[in-house]
C-alpha cells in the first residue's frame, strides 16, 4: 500500500512540474520540458536516501551522494569521467533556449549544489559580438537566467546561484566569423573558489 501512495505521490509531483515548466517561455521546448520532468521524478525519489539509493543523510539533514562522499570538490569539479566537468553550455544564434543535450550535465549540477548547499555558482551569460552593446548583455543575462532557472526547477537553491551577463565582453575566441562566435554564445558555470 504504501508504495502505491508513493509512486502516486511522485506522479503527482512530477504532473505538477510539467505544469509548471509548460508556464515558462524562452527556457525549452515542450519536448525539452518533459523530458526534464522525467529526469526530476527521479531525482526526487532518489535524493530520499531510501532503500538502495547510494545515498545516507549527513547531520543536517541533507542527503549525501555516494558519488562525492569524502572527495575534494576541485578533484570531483575536473573528473572528466563525470558530467560535471562539462561547465559551458553553447547556444544558438540570437537564441536563449538550452540544448537539449546539456540537460543532463545541468541535471547533474542541481544535484551536486543540493548535496553541497555551502557551495556557490555563478552563472555567467555570454554573446557573440554581433548586435548592440545593450542588446548583448540582455541576451547573456536570457542566457543565463534560463540555465538558473532549469537548475532551480531541478532542485538547485537560488540561493547558491548568481547571475551575470558579460553580453560581448569576455569572448573566448576572437575571430570575426561564425567559427569564432559559436564558441562566444555562451553561459559558464563559475563554482566559487574553484
Amino acid at each position: 500500500m504504501f508504495n502505491k501512495i508513493h509512486l502516486f505521490v511522485r506522479a503527482s509531483f512530477a504532473m505538477s512540474l510539467i505544469v509548471v515548466l509548460g508556464n515558462l517561455s524562452g527556457c525549452a521546448s515542450d519536448a525539452e520540458i518533459a523530458a526534464a520532468n522525467g529526469e526530476q521524478g527521479s531525482a526526487a525519489g532518489s535524493a530520499t536516501g531510501g532503500e538502495g539509493s547510494g545515498q545516507g543523510a549527513s547531520s543536517t539533514g541533507i542527503a549525501i551522494d555516494s558519488r562525492w562522499a569524502g572527495r575534494p570538490i576541485a578533484e570531483i569539479l575536473n573528473d572528466s569521467s563525470t558530467l560535471l566537468s562539462q561547465r559551458v553550455f553553447y547556444f544558438g544564434y540570437d537564441s536563449s533556449t538550452i540544448d537539449t543535450a546539456d540537460r543532463e550535465a545541468l541535471t547533474e549540477h542541481a544535484e551536486f549544489l543540493t548535496s553541497h548547499p555551502e557551495l556557490t555558482v555563478t552563472i555567467e551569460g555570454h554573446a557573440d559580438e554581433r548586435g548592440s552593446r545593450e542588446y548583448n548583455l540582455a541576451l547573456g543575462e536570457r542566457r543565463a537566467k534560463g540555465v538558473e532557472r532549469l537548475l532551480s526547477l531541478l532542485g538547485a537553491p537560488k540561493s547558491q546561484q548568481q547571475v551575470v551577463s558579460f553580453g560581448e565582453e569576455r569572448p573566448t575566441a576572437l575571430g570575426h566569423d561564425e567559427s569564432a562566435w559559436r564558441f562566444n554564445r555562451r553561459v559558464e558555470l563559475l563554482y566559487s573558489g574553484y
